[in-house]
């Protein structure tokens, strides 16, 4: 069974509770797709041939205090009960993880090893990650032999140029592996491969190529990034190091001067608190 490729997975608005009107319809071989973020869980249930088995999410709050949200509760309450009907069925799930690091750059089966890999990438995007890989460990107890497979918005943005991942940077920071990720990326390969398939490359009016589609995806939401995409592939984007970086958001700042955030720790404030108020309480709500 090849890994599930969850294109499209993003800061979307919460799905309706739908379902086929017949468990037993194309369900063979389905797949289990799971965006975990900070306010919600999403899932979708997919057949074999893309179509929508189920799907529904559940809201959550990820941000509201340390231990997170009530992952075993979410999935004994909500989420397996609405499986059910397909329980048996089901092939594999596959989760949206924000944050792959240098490491993974594509569909990635899970591993004790993997998740532990995963664990030290929590502080790049506690918002996702954390919540992704409690998803995981959970389904992983509750439900030990369904396959699981993580797939990383940053594996799109791998083909970024040395120009575009980098950092103006003493090379000694630079060695400690700080550099643009870019995120977004399932999102950002969706569009550009519906774009693709839609526009294509070849002039209809002279049969002729013109050569690889140029677009600038936006992915707008809570979190909000733009990628300029070149025959498939990301050349640049908006997010960097961590989701923090680019576009005022919804709770996130944004691009700031750094200047500004030396000042603050000049003034007392802690990195903790820095992380905190940036991430939560800045952008459009600040």
């Amino acid at each position: 069974m090849p890994p599930p490729s969850p294109t499209g997975a993003g800061a979307a608005a919460p799905l309706p509770e739908m379902s086929h009107p017949d468990p037993s319809a194309r369900s063979e071989g389905a797949v289990l797709v799971l965006n975990a973020g900070s306010s919600s869980l999403k899932a979708r249930l997919l057949a074999s041939d893309d179509a929508v088995l189920w799907q529904g999410a559940t809201g959550w709050d990820a941000t509201g205090g340390s231990r997170g949200p009530d992952v075993a509760g979410v999935l004994a309450a909500w989420l397996l009960p609405a499986l059910e009907p397909w329980r048996s069925r089901i092939a594999l799930a596959g989760h949206r993880v924000v944050h792959g690091g240098e490491r993974f750059t594509a569909p990635t089966a899970l591993t004790p090893e993997v998740l532990a890999e995963l664990e030290a990438l929590v502080p790049l995007a506690p918002l996702h990650n954390g919540p992704a890989l409690q998803v995981m460990r959970q389904l992983a107890a509750v439900w030990p032999d369904l396959p699981q497979w993580a797939c990383f918005d940053t594996a799109f943005h791998a083909t970024l140029p040395i120009a575009a991942r980098t950092y103006a940077l003493p090379e000694a920071w630079r060695a400690l592996g700080l550099r643009r990720f870019g995120f977004h990326g399932l999102n950002h390969q969706h569009v550009a491969e519906t774009v693709s398939r839609r526009f294509g490359t070849v002039r209809p009016d002279t049969g002729r190529g013109q050569g690889p589609l140029r677009l600038i995806s936006c992915h707008l939401g809570a979190g909000c990034s733009l990628c300029a995409i070149a025959g498939g592939r990301s050349i640049a984007t908006t997010m960097g190091f961590t989701p923090l970086e680019g576009l005022v958001m919804a709770r996130r700042s944004g691009s700031v001067d750094p200047g500004v955030l030396l000042q603050l720790l000049r003034f007392g404030v802690a990195p903790a608190e820095l992380d905190r108020l940036l991430n939560g309480e800045s952008g459009l709500l600040g």
